[in-house]
């Protein structure tokens, strides 16, 4: 791994190396450089579980042709930066078996950590939001049982709410979620 950290990498060198390695490596590619991603507590592994399986669900009750993703898919954000959300959900045919990576994601999660707080919440934001799919970007507080929901209006402005119940609605691709079932705990 030392040896790719040195050397500048693009999203299709960085996917060669991961592919490449004997054993998963938790990491994202951050302007061309492999950033290591910290083991996880409980608490962010359990609100990671709870967020896909509570979205998984009401996609499902949708009846639209998608796919909810877990930890581990890659989402290429430019020539240099991939990262690997929590969550993702996207439209469309399934992907391929042997794919990293998912197109044109709608709703991405993030679950905050000591070590990912800062770049979830600036250099994530910004950067999901660059791919024309995203739709909206939520982000999980484990310290305040918190969510904050980063929607694209439909004149591509942002805006931002932060819940702590109610029922979260995601339009497109038409789910409403319970925060009771991301939130618990």
């Amino acid at each position: 791994m030392n040896i790719a950290l040195r050397n500048v990498l693009t999203v299709p060198e960085y996917l060669a190396w991961a592919e490449a390695q004997p054993e998963k490596v938790r990491a994202e590619l951050i302007n061309g450089h492999i950033v290591p991603m910290a083991s996880e507590k409980a608490i962010h592994n359990r609100l990671k579980s709870y967020c896909y399986v509570a979205l998984a669900q009401a996609f499902k009750a949708t009846g639209q042709a998608g796919e909810v993703m877990a930890d581990g898919m890659t989402v290429p954000i430019d020539t240099y930066t991939a990262y690997e959300p929590d969550v993702v959900l996207y439209l469309g045919a399934p992907i391929a078996d042997a794919r990293l990576t998912v197109p044109d994601p709608v709703v991405v999660v993030e679950v905050l950590s000591p070590t990912s707080r800062h770049t979830d919440r600036s250099a994530k934001l910004a950067g999901y939001f660059t791919l024309p799919s995203v739709m909206h970007y939520l982000i999980v507080d484990p310290d305040t049982r918190s969510l904050t929901h980063h929607r694209r209006q439909e004149d591509g402005a942002i805006t931002a709410t932060t819940h702590t119940a109610g029922m979260l609605r995601l339009d497109p691709p038409g789910l409403a979620v319970d925060l009771a079932d991301v939130l618990r705990g």
